[in-house]
C-alpha cells in the first residue's frame, strides 16, 4: 500500500527487500512478545491445559534464562530495525510498550486482544516511513497507514476471539479475561460485526490512496469473502477446529489482502514505468 506513495515509486526489487525485512522483524518479534507473555504468565499458565506444558509452567528452564533469551530476541529486532530508514527508529520503539503490556491487559480487562491488536498491527504504520514515505508531511499517507491500521487491529481481535474459545473453560477457572469469555453467546455475531469493519476500513484506506480494481476486488472481496467462510464454518466448541481455522486463516485471509495489493501495486508499477518510457 506505500510502495506506490514513495518518491520515485518503489521498485519490486525493493518491496521485495522490504518485505522480507519485515518479515523476519515480524518473526523475531512475536517471539519476543510470546517470551515476555510467558514471563507474565507462568504462574497463570500451569491452570490451562493447552499452556501448563511451556517451559516456564513446568519448569523446563528459570526465568532468568527465559529473561536472557528475551533480550537476545529484542536485540536481533533491534538489528533488523537498523536496517530501515532512521526515521523508523522513532516509529518502531514506541511498540515496545504494546509488547510488554498485552499480557497485563488479560488481567483487569476483558478486551485483550484488542491490545494484542494495537502490537501486531504496528507493521501497517512502519511500511510507510519503511519505505521512505514522511507519515507527518503525506496527509494521503497518514490517513491510509491509520485506516489500515485499525482494519489490522480489527482482524487481530477477530482471529484471536476465536483462538481464546480454545481455552475458555480453563480461563473462566484461572480468572483469565478474555473476549471470548465475555460475548461466549454471541461470538459469531462478533466475529461477522468485526469482519465488516475490517473490510470497511481496508477499503477506506484504499479510496484514501486511489487503489484499483485490482484491490477492490482481490484485498476487500477476497477477506470478506474468506473471513465469511470461516466465521461460518468455524466449530467454536472444538478446540481443534478452532487451532485450524487461528492457523489456517490467518494465511488464507492474508493471502488475499496480500494478493491484490501486490496486483494494484505492480499495474500501477508498470503504468508510472511506461508512462516514464514515453517521456524519455
Amino acid at each position: 500500500m506505500a510502495a506506490p506513495l514513495a518518491t520515485p515509486m518503489a521498485t519490486p526489487l525493493s518491496v521485495v527487500g522490504t518485505t522480507a525485512l519485515f518479515f523476519a522483524g515480524a518473526l523475531v518479534m512475536r517471539g519476543a512478545g510470546c517470551s515476555i507473555n510467558d514471563l507474565w504468565d507462568q504462574n497463570l499458565d500451569k491452570h490451562v491445559t493447552r499452556t501448563r506444558h511451556r517451559p516456564l509452567a513446568r519448569g523446563a528452564i528459570t526465568p532468568f534464562k527465559a529473561l536472557a533469551y528475551t533480550g537476545a530476541q529484542l536485540l536481533t529486532g533491534l538489528g533488523i530495525l537498523l536496517q530501515f530508514p532512521t526515521s523508523c527508529l522513532f516509529y518502531g520503539i514506541p511498540s515496545l510498550v504494546l509488547v510488554a503490556s498485552y499480557p497485563l491487559a488479560k488481567r483487569v480487562t476483558y478486551y485483550p486482544q484488542f491490545v494484542l491488536g494495537l502490537t501486531f498491527s504496528w507493521g501497517a504504520i512502519m511500511g510507510f516511513p519503511a519505505l521512505g514515505v514522511d507519515l507527518l508531511s503525506n496527509s494521503a499517507a497518514l490517513s491510509a497507514a491509520a485506516l489500515l491500521y485499525a482494519s489490522n487491529v480489527s482482524w487481530t481481535v477477530l482471529y484471536d476471539m476465536i483462538y481464546a474459545h480454545m481455552d475458555i473453560k480453563d480461563d473462566a477457572k484461572a480468572g483469565i479475561k478474555s473476549i471470548a469469555l465475555k460475548h461466549d453467546a454471541d461470538t459469531k455475531k462478533v466475529l461477522s460485526g468485526l469482519a465488516v469493519v475490517q473490510v470497511g476500513l481496508l477499503g477506506a484506506a484504499g479510496m484514501v490512496i486511489g487503489a484499483g480494481p485490482a484491490f477492490y476486488i482481490g484485498s476487500c472481496g477476497g477477506a470478506a469473502l474468506t473471513l465469511g467462510w470461516m466465521i461460518k464454518r468455524v466449530n467454536l466448541k472444538s478446540v481443534k477446529d478452532c487451532w485450524w481455522w487461528f492457523v489456517n486463516g490467518c494465511w488464507i485471509t492474508g493471502g488475499a489482502i496480500s494478493l491484490g495489493l501486490g496486483v494494484d501495486y505492480l499495474l500501477k508499477y508498470a503504468k508510472d514505468d511506461k508512462t516514464d518510457s514515453l517521456e524519455n
